[in-house]
């Protein structure tokens, strides 16, 4: 028999909060207090870096001729791409990995247009997103696809308060805390607007141990770069 584990759905989150914050829980406004505070809070931890479970890898089919294609709405960035070739007609396939450019080095290619086996990428972090291929998709002895691991937003928690966070468990105190402070200093009430300093700090003190357990553990090796002065 498999272990059940318990968890937090958005109404006792943002009863555990208001109680950390010293402010009386009403069911219906702390509810919707709480509900824009975890928006807020998923927002800001896609900002603060890598959350390793919104991480997603998704082939796109390349088309001859087309070098722009459009990401899915609640992409935040790319953070891995490689190029794909499938070799006609054995169907071997082949990676190859893809160099970033910025906007001005993208800009700075003077035939965007022209075709082969594409060797860069450039993101557009706009709405939407998008990314652009050079050199664009030719039509020889390879099929293409790139492969592509992009960083989305987490889901929203919806409107009512039966809905569990898009996050695993071991953010939940990060979660709580976080909403805690988050609550405490939007309140009227001076008690709980003056614990927000100390909420503050139990909040940081509490992503960080989940930030840091949520790492990728792969290890990393750094070597020279070797170029040559002509």
């Amino acid at each position: 028999m498999s272990p059940s584990f318990p968890t937090f759905d958005v109404a006792e989150i943002a009863e555990e909060a208001s109680e950390r914050a010293g402010i009386e829980f009403r069911a219906g406004y702390a509810l919707r207090s709480a509900r824009r505070s975890m928006e807020l809070l998923s927002i800001e931890w896609g900002n603060r870096g890598l959350n390793l479970w919104t991480i997603e890898e998704t082939p796109v089919q390349l088309q001859q001729g087309v070098n722009e294609y459009v990401l899915p709405d609640d992409t935040i960035d790319l953070i891995e791409y490689t190029l794909r070739n499938i070799y006609l007609p054995t169907n071997k396939p082949r990676d190859f990995p893809l160099a970033r450019l910025s906007i001005d080095e993208y800009t700075a290619l003077p035939d965007k247009q022209s075709q082969g086996r594409p060797t860069v990428i450039h993101v557009k972090r706009r709405i939407p997103p998008s990314f652009l291929l050079w050199q664009t998709p030719d039509a020889n002895y390879a099929q293409y696809q790139v492969i592509y691991s992009r960083l989305r937003r987490m889901a929203s928690v919806g409107t009512g308060g039966t809905g569990s966070p898009d996050m695993p468990f071991r953010f939940l105190p990060a979660m709580i805390a976080g909403v805690a402070y988050l609550m405490a200093l939007k309140s009227s009430d001076p008690n709980a607007f003056g614990r927000a300093p100390l909420l503050k700090a139990a909040y940081e003190e509490a992503f960080t141990l989940a930030g840091d357990e949520d790492r990728d553990r792969a290890s990393v090796k750094w070597r020279p770069w070797n170029y040559s002065i002509l």
